[in-house]
């Protein structure tokens, strides 16, 4: 199959977006607007981008409505933010907070999380999240058509759990049990190895799928109900 981008409406080009780049990386960012409402939002289309000095960068799109997302706005005036690491015990909390809340509600409050406090910017981070990052705004850019934006932040703390933490300042990976997003659903990162792999491994996985945590049916995608938005929010 061979799809010519440019005859794609937005919709159809997200599903193939999402559905082809994973697992990516959450970014469960928390924020706070300029009336001092905490924000917290899950971003998937997250990464590291720099080493010196430590960057990341959040893509974000508008809301379902059109307007623009409350992280983005907070991160826009406020020039602070906070990413916090998603890992299995908070997966259901987080998937909540893609909900769009009105801009006046605190996703903390309203998924009954607990808000541990920063050491240089004003956004909490998420208790109990097993790494966050305390972050400074250091450029948006636009892209495209549709209001959406990069946004680049600097690393300026980095929060990490004690026992995460090993010599040389290596991070203990496989003990984080982290979620990643994949197209509308999520996966636990649980597998490690590095290459090659013997054939006898390859070969007995050949034709295997993923194996699903839940009970749903093996060809279930919440792109196919109605809670599903092409926003990157849910609406249920």
């Amino acid at each position: 199959m061979i799809i010519d981008g440019s005859t794609l409406d937005p919709t159809a080009a997200y599903k193939l977006l999402i559905g082809s780049i994973l697992p990516r990386a959450i970014g469960w960012v928390s924020t706070v607007s300029t009336d001092g409402v905490a924000n917290l939002a899950p971003i998937s289309f997250f990464t590291a981008v720099g080493r010196k000095p430590p960057m990341v960068s959040l893509s974000m799109q508008a809301r379902s409505d059109g307007h623009l997302k409350d992280t983005f706005v907070n991160i826009r005036d406020t020039g602070e933010f906070c990413t916090n690491l998603v890992s299995l015990p908070h997966a259901h909390q987080m998937h909540r907070t893609a909900a769009e809340f009105p801009s006046k509600v605190d996703e903390f409050d309203a998924v009954g999380l607990e808000k541990a406090p920063s050491q240089l910017v004003k956004p909490p981070r998420v208790a109990g999240a097993p790494i966050s990052f305390e972050c400074t705004l250091e450029r948006i850019i636009p892209i495209g058509d549709l209001d959406d934006h990069i946004v680049f932040g600097v690393v300026e703390r980095f929060h990490i759990r004690d026992d995460l933490y090993l010599d040389r300042g290596r991070i203990d990976t496989a003990a984080l049990n982290p979620v990643g997003r994949l197209a509308a659903e999520y996966t636990l990162v649980e597998n490690v190895f590095t290459t090659p792999l013997e054939d006898h491994i390859l070969e007995a996985r050949r034709e295997a799928r993923m194996r699903r945590l839940d009970d749903k049916d093996t060809d279930f995608s919440p792109i196919d109900t109605s809670s599903w938005s092409a926003s990157g929010s849910i609406r249920d």
